[in-house]
């Protein structure tokens, strides 16, 4: 917070700049609201219906002209508007002003809210989450990064597991894979491909690498757990026959997994990349696992990445019969 010495704005620029900081309808909305209460950047967005960043920006503004105090918590920062602590311009200028500035119905609907955090606060007044609410994914974001929490969920496959990644490309799979099984076969086509792989999982000692056709599986039937096509279908003729392969290539009771394009229109995917089929409705997709015998057909649409540019993806799975 800006201080002044004796507590008074020294110059007119001072006294400008303090009143220039309330300068905006949102800033005098959340100047009211930190008034009366000490409040988190997530829980006045939840109260005047902004992003917080948006809500940041503003508060950094009142700060800045001395208008607020901000106070760290754990990982949280709580904003307050005391009286005493404003130089007396600036609080005969406040009390003159913050009955009116708000107009009435937003000021009521913004009452109502701070009730409804304020209540949601009390209910968890015994958890760090309560103060911080809303800021939570962004603190999380900051300290552990976005990645952490796919990776650790195959923590959740069994350790005594055969799994293959099948057109294995470069190894993302496999590398993702090696640490939570006993064993991961990757396989593909390309020796190249192979080579980048070979490169990538060479910290991992239980992933064997085979050159063969999805088609005609270098596999011995009955060997895996469960097998992964990651954008793979879409490259194939016959993706019926790869997925029939796996099928026999799993144990009774095994899985298969397809993550792969919906359908779309971008035609030049066939020029620029090879593609045979430009994605596959969720119907068409389950018929392909039908038809290669598998059961407990399911599917699912992943999450979209802001920044991804390409169609959507959906994950399949299915089972070899249990009894086959």
């Amino acid at each position: 917070m800006k201080r002044f010495p004796d507590g008074q704005p020294e110059t007119a620029a001072d006294t400008a700049s303090l009143l220039a900081g309330l300068a905006d309808p949102l800033r005098l909305r959340l100047a009211r609201l930190v008034e009366q209460r000490e409040l988190t950047v997530g829980e006045l967005a939840k109260v005047v219906q902004s992003p917080q960043s948006t809500v940041s920006r503003h508060l950094k503004a009142l700060a800045d002209a001395g208008w607020l105090s901000r106070r760290a918590e754990g990982a949280a920062s709580l904003y307050r508007l005391v009286l005493d602590t404003l130089p007396t311009d600036a609080r005969d200028v406040w009390l003159a002003v913050r009955q009116t500035c708000v107009p009435q119905a937003v000021a009521q609907r913004d009452r109502r809210r701070l009730d409804a955090v304020l209540a949601e606060r009390r209910t968890d007044s015994r958890s760090f989450f309560g103060r911080v609410g809303g800021e939570w994914d962004s603190v999380r974001r900051d300290l552990f990064g976005r990645g952490f929490t796919p990776v650790a969920l195959l923590a959740l496959l069994d350790p005594g597991w055969t799994v293959a990644d099948l057109g294995c490309g470069t190894g993302n799979v496999a590398e993702r894979l090696a640490p939570f099984v006993r064993r991961v076969i990757a396989v593909d086509q390309s020796d190249a491909m192979l080579d980048a792989a070979r490169a990538r999982l060479a910290p991992f000692g239980n992933v064997e690498f085979l050159l063969g056709d999805l088609d005609d599986l270098p596999i011995e039937g009955g060997t895996l757990d469960a097998a992964v096509f990651a954008l793979v279908l879409h490259h194939l003729d016959e993706p019926g026959r790869a997925l029939a392969q796996a099928r026999r290539a799993l144990k009774p009771g095994g899985i298969a997994l397809v993550i792969d394009m919906d359908a779309h229109e971008h035609e030049e995917y066939r020029r620029t990349m090879g593609h045979v089929h430009l994605g596959f409705t969720r119907d068409a997709m389950s018929a392909l696992f039908s038809d290669a015998g598998f059961v407990d057909i399911r599917a699912a649409p992943l999450p979209s990445d802001p920044d991804a540019r390409g169609p959507g993806l959906t994950v399949t799975t299915g089972r070899r019969p249990p009894s086959d």
